[in-house]
Order: structure tokens, then C-alpha cells, then sequence
């Protein structure tokens, strides 16, 4: 009988153990933040107060990294093959750079194709952002998956 109740309580223990591990919260993201900087939104009243520290650990963190690559999001503007595809493309790299001076804008040529794709994404929630600014202008424009540069 003291074998019973020893397995019974060894069980119980372990299916306590085993539930504790199973209360992971996931916060909710606020898309109506997503791209924009969160202390132009706080106002001019908000104070942050950083040490010098933290702010070199971040800015040595970004350098060591700087040629890294990880996995993320662009969103394809232009992709074509055609015989005026290579003055299209340069025209929409550069209106692309004018109407998003702080994104990236890549353009490529991958035989016979020629590729316009703006952003750095990390989750795909960003490249729709962009996306859906970008639809109307260009409707044919996608979001891939890619390797993205490291954020700076």
C-alpha cells in the first residue's frame, strides 16, 4: 500500500511539473505601432533615461553584427524580363529611395530577370506594412521570403 501512494505522489509531482511548463503567455502586438518610432508617439513630455553603457553595448552589439544575415521579409516591387525591364528597374529603385528615405531598396539582375525589392524585415507583419502602401502604385507586388541584411 505505501508503494501505491509513494508511485501515486511521485505521478501527481510529476504532472505539476510537467503543467507549470505549460503556462506560456504571448503579448499581443499592436500593429497600429508596427513602423513607427514609439517615443514620437509617446510626445515631448516623455524622458528616457539611458546610461552611456547601454547605449555602447547596442551600437558595439549592431557593429559585430553588421555583416551577418538572417532569415526575414522583403517585399518584391518589380520583377520583369522584358526589353525595357533594366531602365524600369533603375526608375523604381529610385523612386522607391525618394518616397522611403530610411529602407533599403535592393535591385538585382538574376538572368534574364530584373528585381526590385524594398525592406529588411524581420516578421512579416512589417513587409505588410509596406505592402499594403505599396499595392496601389504596384500591383503586382509580393512579400518573399529572404535572407535580410542585420538591423542597424
Amino acid at each position: 500500500m505505501k508503494k501505491f501512494f509513494l508511485i501515486l505522489f511521485i505521478a501527481l509531482l510529476g504532472a505539476g511539473a510537467a503543467r507549470a511548463q505549460d503556462t506560456t503567455r504571448v503579448s499581443p502586438v499592436d500593429s497600429a505601432l508596427v513602423g513607427k518610432d514609439i517615443l514620437k508617439i509617446l510626445g515631448p513630455n516623455v524622458t528616457l533615461d539611458q546610461s552611456a553603457a547601454v547605449r555602447q553595448a547596442l551600437q558595439n552589439h549592431v557593429q559585430n553584427n553588421a555583416e551577418k544575415s538572417i532569415s526575414g521579409y522583403r517585399v518584391r516591387v518589380f520583377y520583369d524580363n522584358g526589353p525595357q525591364a533594366r531602365g524600369r528597374s533603375e526608375a523604381i529603385e529610385q523612386l522607391l529611395k525618394k518616397q522611403y528615405p530610411g529602407t533599403m531598396v535592393y535591385r538585382s539582375f538574376e538572368s534574364p530577370n530584373y528585381k526590385v525589392s524594398i525592406g529588411d524585415f524581420r516578421t512579416k507583419d512589417e513587409a505588410l506594412y509596406i505592402y499594403n502602401a505599396l499595392k496601389g502604385t504596384y500591383p503586382t507586388a509580393f512579400i518573399i521570403k529572404e535572407s535580410i541584411n542585420y538591423p542597424r
